[in-house]
């Protein structure tokens, strides 16, 4: 009886605060809750909170800041963790949060999915073992193959899909060549159109490993095993001798489309093994990550190399973001995401370090909206959900039964103004490929939305409803497990309709969130 007292009468006085619209504001009053209580407690503390003072408030599923820090523990171990007295009123900032995810089987393309870009609201873009390019509606129906490459298509990139119909795409192989494509963004017929690249990249002695496209579009970068990283036009004209030949053929007499091959503008050279990884985040910078266990920084004017950062292992990937671009995420032959801050030069030191995989890393992309959130795929077939204010991932999708080769966040663009004013905080939606087929995820609620498939080259492509799961929760703050039952609703999706649709992918509506798993 005295420690079941003592555990009932151990309170804490806090006060919740958000930079959440008004609607998800609660009363700026200090209440005592039970120290004992973790976020799923927290969440539903809010909820009620939130309901007092709205009889029709739906529950949402919300995640928690102390002193800038996620909250992943009993608040009581947190705060003897972290050293924070409970003396005074703790201030607890509430964001809304991820919630659990349902599976689907993945769908297969021909070969292994090597290479993916999401960064186009209207197609996303993906490279296969079998040397083609596949440009994919949202809808999840194949409308274009990129057809030439005879090896392995490694990495893609679409270089501009915006201000008009048609988009151009870059596609980099083992071919030791690079691709550009054209092709009608809008084209959404049944069968797959099969296109000719226009321009032809040639230039590297050995396997191309990646490329990047300029923000502005007029230009790519690619990096190689021939350790150097070459500069390109993307136009299809004669400038300054880029363009050293125009190549046509006949098709039933009549003359196709030409096919031009280009030169490089320029090379980095610096690297003293294989680049694996490049970006082109502002106009004169480009990053690459290398075998050789370096990141360098570019000056692309100048082509010098303006700073090196050593990891001491040998690294498969690179992106830059976080708050102002500033921050260097990559990964490499180990299970750890490092993330520098060049702006730190007195340490070289990562000054975020993540450790939850198990295998090398593959991919690290940064979130489009988002200056704290990240994702990272590897080899032990795991994609994780970053977020800088926390160690744990936010997020694991382990339902791959084999290797993650690439990963990228879909564009946000498309969502609706009140979305996007609040970054970050819901519609995290990754795109991945996967050893053997293609995933799409909703991250916001953590469920596969869809997986795409190319069935063979004669047949046109599967199409997939979306599903979201429809979670029934037990709210209690000491059942770390509250699900009681589960069931699934079916909601096709309409492509016109983006107030309901986010980036014309359907979100959990507003009315399920009232059943929606507090974690």
């Amino acid at each position: 009886m005295e420690i079941e007292s003592e555990t009932i009468s151990r309170r804490i006085q806090v006060r919740f605060v958000t930079k959440l619209k008004a609607r998800y504001k609660v009363p700026n009053t200090a209440i005592a809750i039970p120290s004992h209580l973790h976020r799923l407690g927290l969440s539903s503390i809010v909820n009620k909170l939130l309901q007092a003072v709205n009889s029709e408030w739906k529950t949402e599923p919300f995640d928690f800041l102390i002193d800038g820090e996620l909250v992943r523990m009993p608040l009581e171990e947190f705060l003897l963790a972290k050293g924070i007295t409970a003396e005074k009123t703790l201030e607890i900032e509430y964001i809304r949060a991820v919630a659990p995810r349902r599976e689907e089987e993945p769908c297969l393309h021909d070969d292994w999915v090597s290479a993916v870009d999401g960064s186009s609201p209207r197609f996303i873009l993906t490279g296969c073992y079998d040397g083609l390019g596949r440009v994919w509606k949202q809808a999840g129906q194949c409308t274009h193959m990129l057809e030439g490459h005879t090896g392995v298509v490694s990495s893609v990139s679409i270089v501009n899909s915006e201000g008009t119909d048609s988009a151009i795409v870059a596609t980099a192989s083992k071919d030791q060549t690079l691709r550009l494509w054209k092709f009608d963004a809008e084209d959404s017929s049944d069968q797959p159109a099969r296109l000719r690249a226009f321009k032809i990249l040639r230039g590297h002695n050995a396997s191309v490993h990646s490329v990047a496209a300029k923000t502005s579009g007029d230009m790519v970068c690619s990096g190689s095993w021939d350790c150097t990283i070459n500069l390109w036009r993307t136009n299809d004209t004669d400038i300054d001798g880029d363009t050293v030949s125009i190549k046509k053929r006949k098709v039933n007499n009549t003359d196709e489309e030409s096919q031009s091959e280009g030169e490089a503008v320029s090379t980095l050279v610096g690297h003293t093994q294989c680049v694996s990884s490049v970006v082109w985040p502002q106009h004169e910078t480009i990053y690459s990550a290398s075998w050789d266990h370096s990141v360098r920084k570019w000056d692309v004017e100048t082509g010098k190399d303006l700073s090196d950062i050593f990891c001491g292992k040998v690294l498969n990937c690179i992106d830059v973001g976080g708050e102002g671009l500033a921050l260097i995420a990559v990964g490499g032959s180990d299970p750890i995401l490092r993330i520098w801050d060049p702006r730190k030069p007195e340490t070289s030191a990562p000054v975020f370090q993540f450790s939850s995989h198990s295998s090398w890393i593959s991919a690290c992309k940064w979130h489009n909206w988002s200056s704290v959130h990240l994702l990272s795929s590897s080899y032990d077939g795991k994609v994780m959900l970053w977020d800088l204010r926390t160690a744990f991932p936010l997020a694991i999708i382990n339902s791959h039964k084999d290797k993650v080769l690439c990963a990228d966040c879909e564009n946000m663009t498309n969502w609706s103004s009140e979305l996007r004013s609040e970054p970050g905080e819901i519609g995290i939606k990754l795109d991945l490929a996967i050893k053997g087929g293609l995933s799409l995820y909703q991250m916001s609620t953590n469920f596969v939305l869809r997986t795409l498939r190319y069935v063979n080259k004669d047949t046109k492509v599967q199409h997939f409803l979306e599903s979201c799961l429809h979670l029934d929760a037990l709210i209690s703050s000491r059942n770390p497990h509250p699900y009681n039952k589960t069931s699934s609703a079916t909601f096709p999706f309409n492509l016109k309709d983006t107030r309901s649709f986010v980036a014309v992918v359907p979100v959990l509506p507003p009315s399920l969130w009232s059943d929606a798993v507090l974690l």
